[in-house]
């Protein structure tokens, strides 16, 4: 049990049956329309599970959020840390403020939709604060692998011991950048959504 961050294809996008996100696309495609912004339409198909394809996206969000937490309060706005860490659905589309909308997401009453190209650049922006190594850092994340690579008995240890800096003293807080990093980063790549299950 716990929380995931999942992309999110087609099928299930436009699916209105339960379980599906069909009144959450039809809601954000008015919303775009209202901002004379293009509809969210145009989105891959399912894809199989194939280690280290890329192709998928799924990590858990275990490790503790205070450092992280502190992290954002400290160099980012209020607005900038709620763009980075607060949605329930990210999107490859330009947004220059999240869109509210009152559709019910998977912990909450209502979904906040970030831009992925607005989370990337506070995630880029945090990650050379911190001096992340990002080249040791899986660049895909289809199946925990950042999850596990932070563990206390995956690479990241070893990899900090090696690569001391900023990054290297909370580990944790390293993770939930290189987890929005990697995210942003996805949707983009993909031209898909993400969201919490």
């Amino acid at each position: 049990m716990g929380v995931y961050l999942v992309s999110v294809a087609a099928d299930e996008w436009f699916d209105a049956e339960e379980g599906g996100f069909g009144e959450l696309a039809t809601a954000l495609d008015a919303a775009l329309i209202q901002r004379g912004l293009p509809p969210f339409d145009s989105l891959p198909g399912e894809a199989e599970f194939v280690r280290g394809s890329g192709l998928l996206f799924e990590e858990k969000l275990s490790a503790r959020m205070e450092g992280f937490t502190a992290l954002c309060a400290e160099h980012l706005t209020e607005a900038e840390a709620e763009t980075l860490g607060g949605w329930s659905a990210l999107v490859p589309i330009f947004l220059e403020d999240g869109i509210r909308l009152p559709v019910p997401s998977a912990y909450c009453d209502e979904t906040l939709v970030a831009g992925a190209p607005q989370v990337l650049a506070l995630a880029e922006r945090l990650a050379r604060l911190l001096e992340l190594p990002t080249e040791a850092i899986p660049a895909t994340s289809d199946n925990l692998e950042l999850t596990l690579w932070f563990r206390s008995d995956g690479p990241a240890p070893r990899v900090a011991a090696e690569r001391p800096g900023p990054w290297a003293g909370d580990l944790d807080t390293a993770f939930y950048v290189a987890l929005y990093l990697r995210a942003a980063q996805h949707s983009l790549r993909r031209n898909c959504p993400l969201t919490y299950c």
